[in-house]
């Protein structure tokens, strides 16, 4: 490598309710699976960190609209829809981050209630590359948090999907990201670039 910046990669819930099929699912969900596993697999062979977070929520979550959400009930944990989507790469080298499994949170960030930052921070890691599922609320949330923890963060716009509840609800996030301080970058030419 010819940079001293420690990377980590975040891959965001992309699990089988938010896919096409799932119970909240977002349209085209599932396109973001192959870009991401081609930057798993460059920052495992890197040497680098790749975390991959996960919805995680108890039955009867807050989150929810039976429980006075506005959620459909999804990614309930030990449940199919929780599980990552089948085509999503796997290795034991990726460390899961298990989010939103307090009852009365939404968990919408990676870094809400985990050890996420404490995990990077030990690994020395002082960048973090988002994707994922959804653009608008936790890939977005996940990307703020990490800014708001100090790392440079670089948010992969081909490796991510929008909710869209309002049609352009994925443009705005994209640019919160962008005015807190995220790069909003094409993941696949990075990389290109730093091998």
């Amino acid at each position: 490598m010819t940079t001293d910046k420690k990377k980590a990669l975040i891959v965001v819930d992309v699990q089988n309710d938010f896919c096409p099929g799932g119970s909240l699912a977002v349209a085209n969900g599932d396109e973001v699976v192959v870009p991401l596993n081609e930057l798993m697999k460059e920052f495992l062979d890197r040497g680098e960190p790749v975390f991959k977070t996960r919805d995680w929520h108890p039955p009867t979550a807050k989150h929810f609209a039976a429980y006075g959400g506005i959620w459909p009930v999804h990614c309930v944990r030990n449940t199919p829809g929780a599980e990552f989507h089948p085509g999503l790469f796997d290795d034991p080298r990726i460390t899961i981050i298990s989010k939103g499994i307090d009852e009365s949170a939404d968990g919408y960030s990676g870094f809400d209630g985990t050890n996420l930052a404490q995990i990077l921070r030990d690994q020395g890691v002082n960048e973090v590359w988002v994707g994922g599922l959804a653009t608008d609320y936790c890939v977005k949330h996940t990307v703020l948090d990490a800014v708001q923890q100090g790392f440079e963060v670089k948010a992969l716009a081909d490796a991510m999907r929008a909710v869209n509840v309002n049609p352009t609800d994925g443009e705005k996030a994209i640019e919160e990201m962008r005015n807190a301080g995220a790069e909003i970058v094409l993941g696949a030419e990075k990389v290109a670039g730093l091998t």
